[in-house]
């Protein structure tokens, strides 16, 4: 069966992305920089620019992989909860933390915990948290409106949402371009570490089925969102919504 006829439905994907990222957890730092083209570090650092975090904000990262978001922001809030559906991510994560302990360089603060959940059902209390964060969060979760539902429940009201994803531009050429990129990319990549070039072929296909910067504003008000404001990085290839709970 076709990965994208698998992936267009949620229990579909559901099942093949939990079986992708613990495939590639060990990985995924060197996958994202590479497809990236090195930027996603400072595409993070901009998303915790653009949430404003203050001192006493209680902070949720979603698919919070390794921790690059988490640890951004706990620089800056009272605490950080990490999020993810790979324990292997989380296993990396906490390892981050237990190197720097030692004295070697390395992002470690004690106001970052870490626990492996599903964004789908959030093992939070209702308004426990001052701001969610997510990098490439939203995309691959199989069921888009459920999550922003959730996302919107564990927020207090006016607490704010911050996502950072790829876009679907409004140019054909360059919409074209980006996806036949990182199939070209991340087929050789896949071939090489894994063995298998289509380890990383579901990037582009999800990319294909994901609604874009317009459709995922439209659905984070359905969500019970307001003031929803779009920051397009690369030209447009990737985005950062941010948007406040009414």
């Amino acid at each position: 069966m076709r990965l994208r006829t698998i992936i267009s439905t949620p229990e579909g994907k559901r099942h093949y992305v939990r079986g992708l990222f613990a495939t590639i957890a060990d990985r995924y730092d060197l996958i994202t920089r590479v497809l990236s083209y090195g930027q996603d570090q400072r595409w993070k650092r901009r998303l915790i620019e653009v949430a404003q975090l203050q001192p006493d904000d209680r902070v949720l990262d979603l698919a919070c992989g390794t921790g690059d978001i988490a640890y951004l922001a706990a620089a800056l809030a009272r605490h950080v909860s990490g999020l993810d559906l790979t324990h292997r991510m989380l296993q990396l994560a906490s390892a981050r933390r237990i190197v720097a302990a030692t004295g070697n360089d390395g992002p470690a603060s004690p106001a970052v915990s870490f626990v492996t959940g599903d964004m789908l059902a959030l093992p939070f209390p209702d308004g426990w948290f001052d701001v969610v964060t997510t990098g490439y969060g939203l995309r691959n979760v199989p069921d888009l409106p459920r999550t922003l539902g959730e996302i919107r429940r564990v927020l207090k009201p006016g607490g704010r949402l911050l996502s950072l994803d790829f876009n679907r531009p409004t140019n054909p050429s360059v919409r074209a371009a980006y996806p036949g990129y990182l199939t070209v990319v991340g087929s050789t990549l896949g071939l090489a570490l894994h063995g298998d070039p289509d380890t990383y072929r579901y990037i582009p296909e999800s990319i294909r089925l994901y609604p874009g910067a317009a459709g995922v504003a439209s659905l984070m008000e359905s969500a019970g969102f307001a003031n929803v404001r779009v920051v397009r990085l690369l030209g447009g290839l990737m985005a950062i919504h941010h948007a406040t709970a009414r």
